[in-house]
């Protein structure tokens, strides 16, 4: 069978590759190609003989996308999202289409975990500050002084796999009081991960209102969209610090900026930013970029940002890619597929669940 990627970089390529050469994943290896740009209505064409295409987090996948490569010669039959989050998915005009649709839900969420402690660290510790100094000279501890992690209170929206695998690190690792939010609530899985006399189960509000460090791993969905807002930043507790690790419009970002102006927000580290779509995974630097709300977000002394990088480990590029030809073979071949969004047009019935990332 041929794959068609889209979106990729030397990476996804490595790992792909190895994947399909792999007997244990791949018994017989497909015919993949390889293209550097994104998927559009207007290079669908180049999908002219592939069985499915496959598309990245940033690839915006509208109705006009999916009829284009269902308007193929040789009409492609899936579309394989190598990410977990597929808001970017017009799943009713699949389902219309009988195309099916596949993602990756879960991979390394300790990957995505880790990163999210790393960026509160650095943020808190303000060791990219120091790392410059020092390099040139200037061993000056003034303005570099943060806060103990021991006994503060952390609030985590969303306790998917990535939301209690930071969860358990925060509370096991640094001691920290665990609360946490979720319209599914997951109470034992949040005591496992936390330990019995750890978290529990609060409103938004409530969370906002206590906790020192709040960090983000939900899905965006139209009830999440904005979920960081005036509204809501006025309720957080002054001086605390915001982390999104999961997709880039849980927060409007004017928004944080004036509550980075007023002093209300303490700190803000961002691997994700809602007009990330036509810069990040690209090389800018010899550019304007012309993100008005981005570059005065870079201003701030006490504003990190990172490239959506937290998924960026070998073992997640790995598992990534082999359960993206796992679904591949499953979908093309009517074998069950666990990960199917939309099987053969219909909706699968996991897409009416919660969603997990």
């Amino acid at each position: 069978m041929h794959l068609v990627v889209f979106s990729t970089k030397p990476y996804d390529r490595e790992f792909f590759t190895r994947a399909n050469n792999n007997p244990a994943v791949t018994p017989t290896p497909h015919t993949i190609t390889f293209h550097s740009f994104p998927l559009t209505q207007s290079t669908a064409s180049l999908a002219h003989e592939a069985d499915a295409v496959c598309a990245f987090v940033n690839d915006a996948l509208p109705g006009s996308v999916l009829r284009a490569l269902r308007g193929l010669p040789q009409e492609v039959r899936a579309i394989l999202l190598r990410c977990a989050g597929y808001n970017n998915v017009d799943l009713a005009t699949a389902k219309n289409l009988s195309l099916s649709v596949a993602n990756v839900p879960a991979y390394s969420p300790e990957a995505v975990a880790e990163f999210a402690v790393a960026l509160v660290q650095t943020l808190n510790r303000k060791t990219h500050r120091a790392y410059n100094r020092v390099r040139e000279g200037n061993f000056e501890l003034s303005g570099l002084m943060g806060q103990t992690l021991y006994g503060k209170t952390v609030g985590v929206v969303g306790t998917g796999r990535i939301g209690l695998a930071f969860a358990r690190v925060m509370a096991r690792g640094f001691g920290c009081k665990v609360v946490a939010t979720d319209p599914f609530p997951a109470e034992e899985r949040l005591k496992e991960a936390v330990g019995p006399d750890g978290g529990n189960y609060v409103e938004l509000d409530e969370l906002l209102r206590v906790s020192d460090v709040v960090s983000l791993h939900c899905p965006l969905t139209d009830d999440t969209k904005h979920i960081i807002n005036g509204e809501t930043l006025a309720k957080l507790k002054k001086g605390a610090v915001l982390v999104n690790t999961s997709r880039g419009g849980l927060v409007n970002t004017q928004s944080v900026i004036a509550a980075l102006k007023s002093k209300h927000l303490g700190g803000l580290a961002l691997d994700v930013y809602e007009g990330e779509g036509e810069l990040f995974y690209q090389d800018h630097s010899a550019e304007i970029i012309q993100d008005d709300d981005l570059m005065r977000l870079m201003t701030f002394p006490n504003v990190l940002v990172s490239g959506h990088q937290g998924f960026f480990t070998e073992e997640a590029l790995t598992e990534i890619a082999e359960c993206t030809l796992r679904n591949f073979d499953e979908l093309l071949n009517d074998k069950p597929c666990k990960n199917a969004l939309v099987r053969q047009g219909q909706l699968a019935r996991r897409d009416s669940l919660p969603v997990r990332i």
